[in-house]
């Protein structure tokens, strides 16, 4: 795809960078572009901007200032960036803005902070923005702004706020009055810190507050608001140390998260912050503290950032919608007002590197999935990465992922659908869930569901991880069915052998039940092909990406009731309004314990079906007990 016209860039330097064409100017430009687009859309005193859009549950002044706080980020790195010598009209505004919204008597006022609120999320952007840009704005505003500022933050001092990410933001937010000399509590700010401690997980992972929350939260929140924190405050009391050796480890697989064309895996909530999940990688470079050539860093970062310049993000006018691509709303959460995609500020924070650092001026290097197929296990998440270099998409396996309460019983199936960023059992770069409330209650791709006698999918809630190792991940669920208490085990275990996704399950059912199994939903703005045959269905859009899922075992013998079909759904996808989805179906449960298997295959090669149910051959103990899984050069897995 080329770069949408509106975009002024400079032109690719294919020396410097062979693999995206951009530098630092092209950064610099798509700020600038981003920040200019925001003025017509601020309030007079510039204390907010409303953009267009859906409203948050917060309401439009609270949505007013998230305007205000997210770019002030990104205007701060871009400030701080250029030495202060960035167009003086930005450093204005934003001064101006402060000014307006910290006066209490005025029509722009900021609500103030009070405990779980919604500014409290935005302070801590203010915070941050005003520190790394003090030099510019913070030393040259009147003292009774200054003081009105003071003033405002202080909501936070002894406040309450959720117990997860938030805990962080009161955290640089209390700094800041510290740095500054301003009344705060160092209780708020070392409980703060020591509450993150609980959640570390190993490996470079936390989780985000208690349960199993892995997502894009723990580079773009619990990684970099630490780190954050400590370049604001005189004492770190040693904590740094201890933060830029969880990121270096974090940042060591991290590249695997990304395709060969700079998508990321599409998992996880708030997924309209987008390029936000640069921001790990560049705070490994800010803190000197990452495993990654400053080459690959540039690489990873610009190859994302233009994934989306080239998909369209930001739009014609120069914003970014609520959405993915375009606009797409099930992607949201009712947090989300109409600016809060600018979180993606954080994308940006590269731009505080001078212009003369390594990860500007060497040579790009390959992401991981351009120079081999890869396969990463990250047991902390319960996570299998899977990366096919011939076309470039890399698939997250998730077993253990599933944003659910750490207390109580599995799901009540009355209680609503799962949220279908965290309950699939796969993801990828090229695919997105199906995500509309329409589409989430009949569950189909990338579950395993129990079928009631009325149609009723059982629910994939809570995961219980098993296992993921080497290229083996296995966890289970609980199903239930509106009006019976019982709950019966589906277990699941991926097994990866090249660019294939072979899953096992194993089954404790009531009689009548049926089965299904979906494969990754494909979307595009034509409506995808369908296709099936004895055993397997498939799916594949008009620029050539497949998905099919092929029965191996258990599912009918073409006498039963066993089916292969494709669903069709609409608006429903982020990645294109028609979708399809392959799918199995084995009707008339016997009851009690079953086996089925069945192949994955998430593709921009041609797939031939039939030619796949040779490439595996099964063979399953007695009683349930195992499954030997044998292919064609030799490999043998026992499961």
């Amino acid at each position: 795809m080329s770069v949408a016209p509106h975009l002024r860039l400079p032109p690719p330097d294919r020396v410097l960078s062979s693999r995206t064409g951009w530098t630092r100017a092209h950064w610099e430009a798509t700020a600038d572009r981003m920040l200019d687009a925001l003025v017509p859309y601020a309030t007079p005193g510039f204390a907010q901007y409303r953009l267009p859009g859906r409203n948050s549950w917060s309401g439009v002044v609270s949505d007013g200032l998230e305007g205000f706080a997210r770019s002030f980020l990104l205007a701060a790195f871009r400030i701080a960036g250029a030495g202060g010598a960035a167009d003086p009209a930005l450093t204005e505004r934003y001064a101006a803005g402060l000014a307006a919204g910290t006066d209490r008597d005025g029509k722009e006022a900021w609500p103030a902070l009070t405990d779980c609120s919604q500014q409290m999320v935005e302070a801590a952007s203010i915070a941050v923005a005003l520190h790394e840009t003090r030099p510019w704005i913070w030393d040259r505003l009147d003292a009774r702004v200054q003081e009105r500022v003071v003033d405002w933050f202080s909501g936070f001092v002894g406040g309450r706020t959720w117990d997860n990410n938030w805990r962080l933001f009161q955290v640089v937010s209390e700094q800041f009055l510290a740095s500054v000399g301003a009344p705060h509590s160092r209780r708020d700010i070392e409980s703060g810190l020591d509450r993150i401690e609980d959640w570390y997980r190993g490996d470079g992972w936390y989780t985000d507050g208690d349960g199993r929350n892995f997502d894009y939260y723990i580079g773009w929140a619990m990684h970099l608001y630490p780190l954050l924190w400590s370049r604001i405050a005189a004492d770190d009391g040693g904590r740094t140390a201890v933060y830029r050796q969880r990121l270096s480890r974090f940042l060591e697989d991290y590249p695997h998260f990304f395709g060969a064309d700079g998508a990321p895996v599409h998992q996880g909530r708030s997924l309209t912050y987008r390029f936000a999940a640069l921001a790990p990688v560049w705070m490994g470079a800010l803190a000197d503290c990452t495993p990654l050539a400053p080459g690959l860093t540039r690489r990873l970062a610009s190859g994302t950032l233009r994934h989306f310049v080239e998909h369209g993000v930001p739009d014609e006018r120069g914003l970014l919608p609520l959405g993915w691509y375009g606009t797409f709303l099930p992607a949201t959460q009712p947090y989300s007002g109409p600016a809060s995609p600018y979180w993606a500020s954080k994308g940006f924070l590269g731009l505080l590197l001078p212009a003369d650092h390594p990860v500007w001026t060497e040579r790009e290097l390959p992401l991981p999935v351009e120079e081999s197929d890869t396969c990463t296990a990250l047991p902390a998440p319960g996570w299998l990465l899977q990366g096919t270099r011939h076309d470039g998409i890399v698939r997250l396996i998730n077993h253990g992922s599933d944003h659910q309460p750490p207390q109580g019983e599995d799901a009540d199936p009355a209680e609503g659908a799962e949220d279908p960023h965290y309950a699939k059992l796969a993801y990828s770069t090229a695919t997105a869930p199906e995500a509309a409330s329409h589409a989430v209650a009949r569950a189909v791709d990338n579950h395993l569901a129990l079928l009631s006698p009325h149609g009723t999918p059982s629910r994939r809630g809570r995961i219980h991880p098993l296992r993921c190792e080497d290229r083996i991940a296995a966890s289970w669920y609980a199903a239930r069915f509106p009006g019976d208490e019982r709950r019966y085990r589906v277990e699941t275990t991926s097994v990866l052998h090249g660019p294939w996704e072979l899953r096992v399950h194993r089954i404790e059912a009531p009689e009548g039940v049926s089965v299904r199994e979906g494969g990754h939903a494909v979307a595009h703005a034509e409506t995808p092909a369908a296709l099936t045959g004895r055993g397997w269905a498939l799916s594949r859009t008009a620029d050539g990406l497949s998905s099919a899922v092929i029965a191996l075992y258990g599912w009918g013998d073409g006498t039963d009731a066993g089916t292969a079909e494709v669903a069709r759904d609409v608006q429903s996808n982020a990645f294109g309004p028609r979708s399809a989805i392959p799918y199995l179906r084995l009707d008339r449960h016997p009851g009690g314990r079953s086996t089925h298997v069945s192949l994955v295959v998430l593709s921009r090669d041609t797939i031939h079906p039939h030619a796949l149910r040779d490439a595996v051959s099964v063979r399953a103990g007695a009683g349930h007990s195992a499954v030997s899984l044998a292919f064609l050069d030799g490999t043998t897995i026992e499961v």
